[in-house]
């Protein structure tokens, strides 16, 4: 739902897309800054390593649950992530 109530408001959905670009862009410097390669980082996850790669390139966001086991596995706050701290 649009920030101001109105459901065709394309400032709140820009808005809402730049949030979500500035959270994939400090997942991906996490997963740069570790010692964790994307291939490790896949395996340990589950899922295929172009998955990985999707996320690298901001192609793609982790579901809820990927999410926060990327934030356990990388020993990362979530809260850093989502630009809470």
């Amino acid at each position: 739902m649009c920030l101001c109530q109105d459901k065709n408001c394309t400032l709140c959905y820009y808005l809402v897309m730049q949030k979500i670009e500035e959270i994939q862009k400090r997942l991906r410097e996490a997963i740069q800054c570790s010692n964790i390669s994307q291939k490790e980082l896949a395996q340990r996850l589950g899922i295929n390593p172009s998955t990985v790669s999707k996320y690298m390139r901001l192609d793609k966001y982790p579901s809820l649950d990927t999410f926060a086991n990327i934030c356990d596995i990388l020993d990362v706050s979530a809260d850093e992530i989502l630009g809470l701290k």
